[in-house]
């Protein structure tokens, strides 16, 4: 209850009074430091707000302060749209937190401001960093500022009761995909769902298509793309897609798919307890990409503040929470999350579960950092952004494929520039 507390305790004063936490941390009481009985206090700054998320904090600062009984560890829950801005408003008065858990895209400001501090250091000498894939690894400019310690991935849902209604196997490759799906429309279902909506979300779930046809962001090929636009806007032609699909977040087409009226469904490991309500037997299967293609990994990114009054607590912290075996099983646990090391994602806790299991190798197998280090960090909203968008109107029908990929290459092309 203590832990929940602060949590929630916190919560309520940054939503009323930002300024005034802001005011507070410039007095130093926002990173680890003595409380005057001997404890240490090690503050930890996110923007997680679901119960599961919240819990799985405090089994992390439990099993911490287990083993360092003189230490306290304390939440402050900062909502996403503000840690950017609060995490650099207090690195310009020196101060911050012990650690900040933050997404991805804010890596580049938070490395400028001066917020945190590269970690190649801390790193190379960590004997476990082997276990991380490369896709989690966060840089700017060639240096590590951050490390995902698990991710969130797309994978090919699919309803295996229709499947075997069909009498088909699950596809490895686009053209065994489209037979199914030709299959599944023939017999009044939809083929496939997944997300189309302008903006970031559809650079996501674009990503694994149009780098399997071959387009890289470091030297983007307007021909590629418009094999893929090629390909969505076949798929809409024959029934196998909505064209609706150009308004859809990832929260619409994976309740398609749970009521029983699609074969496949393209989203992600965060839809485990929404498919555990289908009635009918599902599975999960890596996307049919070709040897070029891949999937971005999302997911929270950890690092020490550089302002930390106990930077190696701090960092013994994320070492025994977020970046250990324990730690990432119990986030697993906790909010479904897959664990970004390679002992983790084989442990029995997901290989002895059908569809953890597939999200685990899908991270190894198919997982490419998020923002994609080939975009320069200050470019990667503008860019991703775009992306999304054409994405979206591919769908929607806003144009030729051909035309489509060459407007966004024309735009694209000089944000890519470093």
């Amino acid at each position: 209850m203590r832990k929940t507390r602060k949590v929630r305790a916190a919560a309520a004063l940054l939503g009323a009074a930002t300024v005034a936490a802001l005011a507070a941390c410039s007095s130093g009481s926002a990173s680890g430091e003595g409380t005057g009985d001997g404890t240490t206090t090690l503050t930890v700054w996110h923007y997680y707000n679901t119960d599961g998320q919240v819990e799985g904090l405090e089994k992390l600062a439990t099993a911490f302060e287990a083993d360092h009984p003189d230490v306290d560890v304390q939440f402050q829950y900062v909502p996403v749209e503000q840690m950017t801005t609060k995490a650099v408003t207090a690195a310009g008065a020196q101060t911050g937190p012990d650690v900040l858990v933050f997404g991805a895209s804010g890596t580049y400001p938070l490395a400028q401001s001066g917020a945190i501090e590269p970690m190649d250091d801390w790193w190379s000498g960590f004997a476990d960093a082997a276990q991380f894939p490369d896709g989690v690894l966060q840089k700017v400019d060639g240096e590590l500022y951050g490390v995902q310690g698990y991710v969130n991935l797309l994978g090919l849902w699919y309803n295996q009761d229709l499947l075997d209604e069909l009498g088909a196997q699950v596809p490895t490759t686009v053209a065994e995909l489209e037979d199914v799906m030709a299959q599944a429309v023939a017999a009044g279902k939809q083929g496939i769902t997944l997300t189309g909506k302008p903006g970031l979300e559809s650079q996501w779930q674009g990503f694994p298509w149009f780098t399997s046809d071959g387009f890289t962001y470091a030297d983007p090929q307007a021909d590629a793309m418009a094999t893929t636009y090629a390909m969505l806007q076949d798929w809409i032609t024959r029934g196998y897609l909505s064209q609706e699909a150009a308004t859809w977040d990832q929260a619409v087409p994976f309740q398609q798919f749970a009521a029983g009226s699609s074969a496949f469904a393209v989203n992600g490991n965060w839809q485990i307890a929404a498919a555990a309500e289908a009635d009918f037997a599902y599975g999960v299967a890596p996307l049919p990409l070709t040897a070029d293609g891949g999937v971005l990994l999302g997911g929270e990114v950890q690092n020490v503040g550089a302002f930390s009054k106990n930077p190696d607590l701090a960092r013994e912290f994320l070492e025994d929470s977020f970046f250990s075996v324990d730690g990432q099983l119990t986030l697993l646990d906790a909010f479904g999350s897959i664990p970004a090391r390679a002992d983790a994602a084989v442990s029995s806790q997901i290989s002895d579960d059908p569809v953890l299991s597939v999200f685990g190798s899908i991270v190894q197998d198919q997982g490419r950092p998020s923002p994609s280090p080939e975009v320069p960090s200050a470019s990667v909203d503008k860019v991703e952004t775009l992306v999304g968008d054409y994405w979206s109107k591919a769908i929607s029908g806003q144009g030729a494929p051909e035309d489509l990929a060459s407007q966004l290459v024309e735009q694209l092309t000089p944000l890519l520039q470093d």
